[in-house]
């Protein structure tokens, strides 16, 4: 069945007819379709449009459809309806016969397409923001059981000053809270009823848009019907958080590809997440880590097609927003796909803390606790930062750490050195001496993760965003 056959007499292009269907796509948005349907036939019947008897009608027809869709989705594809609105008409035509062909009556699928991807977002936003609280959980258990663990911290991945392995989880634990609340923010945008704009102008018939709103469960109204049929401002928040989300799940995919190689070694990845080699034998690969870092690139490039899609369109609805359920759709599973697959790997990994311990031998993580030192006996720090400088280019060639010099050659580069210099230079005090608001100091760490608990504990008592 087509939806707008009368102004044509010639037959439209075979190729062209392909060109044109959105159904393989937008079918995924059948259900949203259906609940809008259900809500509109309502909205018809309280203005006389619809008979009592021709609503009930209707409403049964849908919900047959409805029954037939979770059954035996796979009747969608014989279907050669142009898109998901037509093959719903189509088969609630069959289903109750003529009276169907009322349903469509001051609606457009250009206000259908507004409202059913803003129904499925709301859905995908929740799901979505129930996967990054788990990812969350995942990183505070895993810092909970290595608490106590320190580890080499970087800047430009060269060795810089001893940190706790929970510490730079906690990092993580921040990006994914902040991506938790654009999410929400996302939802909050999302949640709005567009349904009742007809094509452009708003629909030709009375229709309480206020009653719609409560019956779809949307949070307002929009407000002006040439931006309700053309806004997708609401798929470029989810498409751009979603990018940022994986952006911070690919950092965390390139360390873990780091600290689990041989010449690291401070984590093990499972080998449920793990590959081998067609050729040689003895490798263990982190394929896991590798797609997620790999399919970060492909939702940014979601993000930019669809920005791409929008930047030129002139109001109102366009043939080229047909393109974004497509980006939608595909955000969505690459996502979730990325987000459960780094649980699976943090679950799972295996800590090795005798290799962490060596890390922190070599590299002079202790240089910055030495200058420190120096200020606090008086010396400028940029005075101290040139002295320890030239006091590690001395243990570098000398082939020693800084704890092996000996007292008498501290005091040959300053007299401000004494006896207790030595208790600086251990792992444990470089990390205590870091208690700032923030910092690594066990102490600190040991608040931060109390606090990363009481925010699960809020994320969890609400089931809604």
């Amino acid at each position: 069945m087509t939806t707008w056959g009368g102004r044509f007499t010639g037959k439209m292009d075979e190729a062209f007819e392909r060109f044109n269907r959105s159904f393989p796509i937008d079918q995924r948005l059948i259900l949203e379709d259906i609940e809008g349907s259900l809500a509109y036939a309502e909205a018809l019947e309280s203005i006389a449009v619809l008979t009592p008897p021709e609503l009930k009608q209707i409403v049964n027809g849908l919900n047959q459809l409805k029954d037939r869709v979770k059954k035996a989705p796979s009747f969608l594809e014989e279907s050669n309806d142009e898109d998901v609105h037509t093959f719903v008409e189509t088969q609630l035509v069959e289903i109750i016969g003529k009276t169907g062909l009322k349903l469509h009556t001051g609606r457009s699928r250009n206000d259908q397409i507004a409202l059913d991807t803003r129904l499925f977002l709301k859905r995908a936003l929740i799901e979505v923001q129930g996967q990054v609280k788990q990812l969350m959980i995942e990183l505070v258990n895993l810092a909970s059981n290595n608490s106590e663990l320190v580890i080499p911290g970087f800047t430009h991945l060269r060795k810089a000053q001893p940190i706790l392995f929970a510490h730079y989880l906690l990092a993580y634990f921040e990006m994914f809270f902040r991506d938790h609340q654009r999410f929400q923010d996302c939802f909050r945008r999302t949640n709005c009823l567009p349904l009742g704009a007809g094509a452009l102008a708003g629909s030709g018939f009375p229709i309480n848009r206020e009653a719609l709103r409560k019956k779809l469960g949307f949070a307002q109204i929009t407000h002006n019907s040439l931006d309700a049929v053309s806004d997708r401002d609401y798929l470029v928040d989810f498409v751009s958080a979603s990018s940022l989300t994986l952006v911070h799940l690919s950092r965390l995919a390139e360390d873990f590809i780091i600290y689990s190689a041989p010449e690291f070694g401070w984590i093990e990845l499972s080998d449920c997440v793990t590959t081998g080699s067609s050729l040689m034998p003895q490798k263990k690969n982190p394929d896991s880590l590798e797609l997620i870092r790999g399919k970060s690139a492909r939702v940014i490039g979601n993000l930019t097609q669809l920005l791409i899609i929008l930047k030129g369109l002139p109001l109102t609805y366009n043939k080229d927003l047909q393109e974004d359920k497509e980006i939608l759709f595909d955000t969505l599973d690459t996502l979730l796909d990325c987000l459960n697959i780094t649980q699976v790997i943090l679950r799972t990994l295996q800590v090795n803390p005798s290799a962490a311990h060596r890390a922190l031998e070599e590299g002079f993580l202790n240089a910055t606790d030495l200058a420190d030192y120096l200020v606090r006996k008086g010396l400028p720090f940029r005075e101290a930062h040139e002295l320890v400088g030239r006091i590690v280019l001395n243990c570098e060639n000398q082939r020693i750490k800084l704890p092996d010099l000996p007292l008498d050659d501290y005091q040959h580069f300053s007299v401000l050195f004494e006896e207790d210099i030595f208790q600086i230079l251990s792992v444990q005090s470089s990390i205590e001496a870091h208690s700032v608001h923030g910092g690594t100091s066990p102490s600190r760490v040991a608040k931060a993760l109390s606090d990363a608990k009481e925010i699960l504990t809020k994320l969890s008592s609400s089931d809604h965003p």
